[in-house]
């Protein structure tokens, strides 16, 4: 198995991308740490690994309060005794013109999107440096490498994100701890709920395979970055957009 022994805090785990990615690293061998602020739906997914022979917990986490994060990497190796990989994929979307974005707004969905980013990493690093390293994956977009109409404080963040992953990936590559995103197009996922049919359509035009992405198939790029199988990957973002932004 490509994650065996390893622990790995799957931040936003409880749907879409991170719950697939939860499940998918347990059946690869990983302690999971289901880290989201939804308690009922984190211990279901728990739950799930368990039914699956796998281990995990679930720890309550609003990834944009420095506490929470602090008692997540506490609690992730007081129960496990060390943390190996780290996916940061709790985010939040907007809608909004700059004009009309209003401030509690923007700094709502920058906390999450790129501050909770920050604030696990952070939190993260002294925890694989006792261990000679890790690997930390943060879920950036699509669209924090093109423009969209509409969606400027989101579109700044995940920008944000996929530069943060640059730069840490520099600064902590001796340490053995590498720093990689994935960049997902549109993924068939709850943010997309409540779009009209004809959207929908529109979203599935825009990829050149025609489609939606599936939750599963960005998680087997995290499992990619998360295992030694990528161990000369760093400071990469990978763009898993069926084409998108190849046009």
């Amino acid at each position: 198995m490509r994650l065996q022994d390893k622990v790995a805090v799957i931040t936003g785990g409880t749907f879409g991308i991170g719950e697939s990615t939860a499940l998918l690293f347990a059946q690869e061998g990983a302690k999971v740490v289901v880290a989201a602020r939804n308690q009922e739906k984190g211990e279901m997914v728990v739950n799930q690994i368990k039914e699956q022979g796998g281990e995990a917990i679930f720890v309550k986490t609003d990834v944009s309060k420095e506490e929470d994060v602090k008692n997540l990497m506490k609690e992730t190796v007081d129960t496990f005794g060390k943390l190996d990989v780290l996916f940061s994929n709790a985010g939040v979307g907007d809608m909004g013109d700059l004009d009309c974005v209003s401030l509690d707004d923007w700094n709502f969905t920058l906390s999450v999107d790129l501050t909770g980013v920050f604030l696990c990493s952070k939190y993260a690093i002294p925890e694989m440096e006792k261990v000679g390293g890790g690997s930390i994956i943060n879920c950036a977009s699509i669209l924090g490498h093109v423009g969209q109409p509409s969606v400027t404080a989101y579109a700044a963040a995940k920008g944000g994100v996929v530069n943060m992953t640059r730069s840490a990936a520099v600064t902590y590559a001796q340490k053995g701890i590498r720093f990689n995103a994935v960049c997902p197009g549109y993924i068939e996922t709850n943010i997309l709920d409540g779009l009209s049919p004809e959207m929908l359509e529109h979203l599935k035009s825009l990829h050149p395979v025609g489609r939606l992405g599936r939750p599963e198939e960005v998680a087997n790029c995290v499992l990619f970055l998360a295992s030694d199988e990528s161990s000369f990957v760093t400071g990469a973002n990978l763009l898993v957009d069926g084409g998108y932004t190849a046009q």
